[in-house]
């Protein structure tokens, strides 16, 4: 198991990293965690994040949730603090140049950069998350029609939460 420590030394570093929040960084959490370090199983790893994304509040609720299951309360504490602390510390000391610079061409080329890297980030997320999870055709075939529905508009959010919900009960 993981110490407090080692928490939050690990989601300090993936913090630095994490442009678009916690899910932008999901596959190399995954790795260092499951494959690395193995302090957890893959689907484990599946089960907290699918749990962290069905209650209300930030993505960063994972982190919490696997700092808790890894060496609990003091563990959810070390990897929170450690996943929110650093990128705060350096928007509040960087905050000044930024509004000094706002209108500056090299400000919006970075940003402008970074925008797609973020979603490549998320949907690389998306894929390791669904290569632990989808163990069955049911479960892929949950996968596809859930993003699909949620990429169309047509349904809310939780109503596709609360079908899935009802799904995985009846059939695993």
């Amino acid at each position: 198991m993981a110490t407090p420590w080692e928490l939050f030394t690990l989601f300090a570093e993936l913090s630095l990293l994490a442009f678009g929040g916690a899910n932008s960084v999901l596959p190399e959490m995954h790795h260092r965690i499951v494959d690395l370090h193995h302090w957890m199983t893959s689907e484990t790893f599946s089960a907290l994040y699918a749990l962290a994304q069905a209650a209300p509040g930030p993505n960063v609720m994972a982190v919490t949730l696997i700092g808790w299951h890894l060496a609990g309360p003091q563990g959810a504490l070390a990897a929170t603090f450690g996943m929110i602390g650093p990128p705060a510390l350096i928007t509040g000391l960087s905050l000044g140049v930024l509004h000094r610079f706002r209108d500056a061409p090299w400000q919006r080329r970075v940003k402008a950069g970074l925008v797609p890297l973020t979603v490549g980030l998320i949907a690389a997320s998306a894929l390791q998350l669904s290569e632990a999870a989808d163990h069955s055709w049911i479960a892929v075939a949950m996968t596809l029609v859930a993003a699909a529905v949620i990429v169309s508009g047509r349904l809310h959010p939780l109503l596709v939460l609360a079908v899935g919900t009802g799904i995985g009960y009846l059939v695993f």
